[in-house]
């Protein structure tokens, strides 16, 4: 090994560079931001979003409607969904996940009673539509609400 092939170890820290320390240092006087202008202040930059005076988009755009913020998301899972299982299964939320049958979110799930079920489940979830209970009961099944999703 020679000197110059002498390197840091991977992932070392690194010193940021001494600005304003000369002439020699190469960013001695400026600091490498230029003569004068808003780069040259301090905090003289602006967000990416301002325009330049312009009235920014986001307030030219008109605003409808209105956003809920109390709003319940559920992620949904029909009856037609669940004739996969075997009979007597008991299926709950994170079966569903395994299954690929909702997404791998912490939201609540809901069945809805769109198809039919051939077969007796035992299902667990936050909510059912009422076609979904009475279904799933015609079939000789069970229904259970988990969770407080008040």
């Amino acid at each position: 090994m020679r000197l110059h092939e002498l390197q840091p170890h991977p992932g070392a820290r690194k010193r940021g560079r001494r600005v304003g320390r000369g002439r020699g240092s190469g960013l001695g006087k400026t600091s490498g931001r230029g003569q004068k202008g808003q780069g040259a202040r301090t905090g003289g930059t602006k967000e990416p979003w301002f325009e330049g005076g312009q009235t920014p988009l986001v307030r030219r755009v008109p605003k409808r409607g209105f956003n809920n913020p109390f709003k319940r998301v559920y992620d949904i899972v029909n009856v037609d969904d669940l004739a996969r299982f075997d009979a007597g299964t008991e299926v709950t939320p994170e079966l569903l996940r395994e299954h690929g049958l909702i997404k791998g979110s912490a939201r609540p799930v809901k069945v809805l009673g769109d198809g039919s079920l051939p077969h007796a489940l035992n299902v667990k979830a936050h909510a059912f539509s009422k076609s979904a209970v009475a279904k799933i009961e015609a079939a000789g099944g069970q229904v259970e609400v988990i969770g407080a999703t008040s």
